[in-house]
């Protein structure tokens, strides 16, 4: 039922900045945190960054400083700004929803992934 859509991917080179968007088909502050994962090739998928629902942000170490995650209520859409990106931000960039239910368990919601290609 949730349905989450990105954009903003594509090709750019080193050092270049990129956003992507993931516009979700209701609140984004009904879920309890919003996420951004990447798969690389011949690695396993990896959280970026996530947000939640009271704003608080937490990011991987490798684009600590480089990347910011961020919402816009209004327009129901999660953000992913990418500065100075390198060669190993090359991937497929999913957007994510969690929604806890208890007991540590979550419910999880994805997008089908934005392509990003860094070169030189």
């Amino acid at each position: 039922q949730v349905r989450l859509v990105e954009s903003g991917g594509g090709l750019v080179q080193t050092g270049g900045s990129l956003r992507l968007s993931c516009v979700a088909s209701e609140s984004i502050f009904s879920f309890s945190r919003m996420a951004w994962y990447r798969r690389n090739l011949g690695k396993e998928r990896e959280l970026v960054a996530s947000i939640t629902s009271g704003g608080s942000a937490n990011y991987a170490d490798s684009v600590k400083g480089r990347f910011t995650i961020s919402t816009d209520g209004a327009k129901n859409t999660l953000y992913l700004q990418m500065n100075s990106l390198k060669a190993a931000d090359t991937g497929v960039y999913y957007c994510v929803a969690l929604e806890t239910l208890g007991s540590d368990y979550e419910e999880d919601w994805w997008g089908q992934g934005t392509q990003v290609t860094v070169s030189s």
